[in-house]
């Protein structure tokens, strides 16, 4: 077992705690010890910062994503992936001649003399991260402790227990968003949130989703606030004329807003009324916003992430300091049509990341407002012969001008798909499947630290992180990444 140490406990933990107490009437000696356990942890924003998750759902496959492409790599892939002779495309293998133009120039170079290109649709993100706006992520995944091969395959699952249900699209997102599987109620994006709350004027605009409702931006105290792609939803009937009558309209506006004597009935009401009052302030706001940048058409993310910069570009009339948004596409899970599908997905994702990015720039905020991709799980370097099914560890993308650029982050993992307990096999659990060699968590507390999460706080919000790091005796998996400034 790994229980929490109460050295870890945090002020959000305290809270949650304390008020589980109070049923049983035992909160009082509890909260006697509020002093001890850092006030000064729930920051206080003066300036703006904004993280943007934008989940590929489905798995994304990361081999023909960001894609091997020095020689002696390329030709494992080749080969792995069914590619002709002379390094040209075959089965699920994309052509090296193709992935020249998006070839990466990091600035410092990778051990080895491997080297990725991303995957010929992704011009944008290419340019972004040679640019020095944009870093890759190499094998992230779940993870609850550190992992390797030979203990991931043995018994011991007391000393090294494994992410529950692996290979699992539901459970796999829920981890990925919630460190729990499938039936989580808490993310780690909310947990952020639940810190933030005092500082925006209005704590209902912390979190944010753009895409429908997900467990990553629910908090204990932070609520996932949706807006569509055209701005807040309204009540239709309190907003618009009843049956073409303002008298009706009138009337039913004040039967769901007035005070109740009855208990449920007022919290209903006290909720329709926080969702009119919300709606109109964010329409009010961003009528004053308009954006001259340029998001490609047809692209349901790059809607979204428009709607989200408007958002930020209305952050002071909504008294925003600290927010997390969410953004989503799916598609991804690509048994099939690999080679079909997958460029069209990964076009739309560099394209609409970029357009933000460039919004991002155009409002002033490009050094405050950090964009990160995540997805169920990575896929296999094996192709089931016309796509590649469900793996573990992946590669993603972080994108702003607070990221340190231009830069790989993590091992490269050796092109393979054997598990044998050869060197070049230590990061594959077969089939090409990444044993990921940073988890979520790490990546997770790097971007929390620079929204503003004192270390203090980080294992309150990621419960699987107090195995990482120095302090846990891992200096080789730290709990800050460093691809942030």
């Amino acid at each position: 077992m790994h229980p929490m140490p109460t050295d870890k406990l945090s002020r959000r933990t305290f809270l949650r705690r304390s008020t589980q107490l109070a049923l049983t009437g035992t909160a009082l000696p509890f909260a006697l010890n509020l002093a001890a356990i850092g006030e000064a942890a729930a920051f206080n924003a003066t300036d703006y910062k904004a993280l943007v998750c934008v989940f590929l759902y489905g798995g994304n496959d990361y081999a023909n994503t960001v894609i091997t492409y020095d020689d002696a790599s390329y030709n494992l892939y080749n080969t792995i992936r069914g590619g002709g002779t002379g390094q040209t495309a075959g089965g699920i293998a994309l052509a090296k001649a193709d992935l020249t133009p998006t070839l990466l120039n990091p600035v410092t170079a990778l051990a080895g003399g491997r080297q990725y290109a991303l995957h010929p649709a992704m011009t944008g993100l290419a340019n972004l991260f040679n640019s020095g706006k944009a870093a890759v992520q190499l094998n992230v995944g779940p993870l609850v402790v550190p992992l390797t091969r030979a203990q991931y395959s043995g018994a011991d699952r007391v000393t090294y227990p494994l992410p529950p249900k692996l290979f699992s699209h539901n459970d796999q997102t829920s981890i990925w968003q919630s460190s729990s599987p499938e039936g989580s109620t808490i993310g780690w994006g909310g947990n952020m949130g639940d810190l933030a709350l005092s500082s925006n004027a209005n704590s209902l605009f912390t979190c944010i989703n753009v895409s429908g409702n997900a467990v990553f931006l629910s908090g204990d105290s932070a609520l996932s606030y949706q807006v569509s792609t055209g701005g807040a939803v309204a009540i239709n009937a309190v907003k618009n004329n009843v049956y073409g009558s303002s008298a009706v309209k009138t009337a039913l506006a004040t039967l769901v807003q007035q005070t109740r004597s009855h208990t449920l009935e007022n919290e209903y009401n006290r909720v329709t009324t926080r969702a009119i009052t919300a709606e109109a302030q964010v329409t009010s706001s961003l009528a004053g916003v308009t954006l001259s940048t340029v998001f490609p058409s047809g692209n349901s993310l790059a809607d979204q992430l428009k709607m989200v910069a408007r958002l930020i570009g209305a952050r002071t009339a909504l008294g925003a300091k600290r927010q997390v948004f969410m953004v989503s596409i799916g598609g991804f899970d690509l048994h099939d049509n690999l080679i079909a599908q997958h460029p069209g997905l990964l076009g739309k994702v560099s394209d609409a990341m970029t357009a933000f990015y460039n919004a991002t720039v155009e409002l002033g905020v490009a050094n405050q407002v950090t964009a990160f991709t995540a997805s169920d799980f990575g896929r296999t370097m094996t192709s089931n012969g016309d796509g590649s099914d469900h793996g573990w560890g992946s590669h993603h993308f972080m994108v702003g001008g607070a990221v340190k650029g231009q830069e790989f982050y993590g091992p490269p993992p050796p092109v393979s798909v054997s598990n044998t307990a050869a060197a070049q096999d230590q990061w594959h659990v077969g089939q090409g499947r990444l044993l990921p060699s940073t988890s979520v968590d790490q990546y997770a507390a790097t971007l929390a630290t620079w929204f503003g999460v004192a270390g203090n706080e980080l294992a309150g919000i990621l419960p699987n992180l107090r195995h990482f790091g120095a302090a846990a005796g891992r200096p080789d998996y730290p709990t800050n990444l460093g691809f942030m400034l």
